[in-house]
């Protein structure tokens, strides 16, 4: 039994939710399932909405949130969450190829570039900021950036982000629960209650 989680590197709520995922599905028997999806394609280009912190009102709204969601989880984030956004593209890349050449840590990798976006606030979009992150984790695979950036990477990216438009998946963080879908790192309580029941 697994939970899908969809998530783009550049949210800092997708980032919250990373740091509590596994252990909540776990309590539960659970595993989890992650996947690099695409804001600007789902909001941006299907959903045809302006970026979120763009958005008047709602926008400064966005910021104040991903602060208490901060400071509720005692993070001091590297980055201010309205600090201008990395291109996410190369990191999501980077680890769906892992996915696919290293699966038994491209969940830590994962976690590595967010810790490195997000608590260190260094920009994901460069090679070196990626190879840091893979060299912390399996320095024999650290000569590996430029694959991990290559045509097969890329074309692994746009088939998670198909995949996950198909699934219906339209933002940062996402759930699901096999077709139960669940929006938002605030529904974390709710996914908790879901596995807990077996649903309502």
């Amino acid at each position: 039994m697994c939970v899908d989680f969809y998530f783009d590197f550049i949210s800092p709520f997708g980032f919250f939710a990373s740091l509590q995922i596994d252990a909540l599905a776990a309590r539960h028997g659970y595993g989890v399932r992650w996947h690099s999806m695409l804001i600007g394609v789902s909001v941006l280009k299907v959903m045809g909405m302006k970026p979120l912190l763009e958005t008047p009102l709602k926008g400064p709204y966005t910021v104040r949130d991903a602060q208490r969601h901060a400071r509720k989880l005692g993070l001091q984030l590297g980055r201010k969450v309205d600090d201008p956004l990395a291109d996410p593209r190369p990191a999501g890349k980077a680890f769906h190829w892992m996915q696919q050449h290293e699966p038994r840590i491209s969940k830590a990798f994962a976690q590595g570039v967010f810790h490195a976006y997000w608590m260190d606030g260094k920009d994901i979009s460069q090679a070196q900021v990626l190879t840091e992150v893979l060299a912390d984790l399996c320095p024999a695979r650290s000569g590996d950036i430029a694959a991990m950036q290559g045509e097969e990477a890329a074309a692994l990216l746009r088939q998670s982000v198909d995949a996950s438009l198909a699934r219906g998946v339209f933002g940062s963080p996402f759930f699901l629960v096999g077709d139960e879908p669940f929006f938002g790192v605030e529904k974390l309580g709710q996914l908790d209650e879901w596995l807990a029941g077996g649903g309502w």
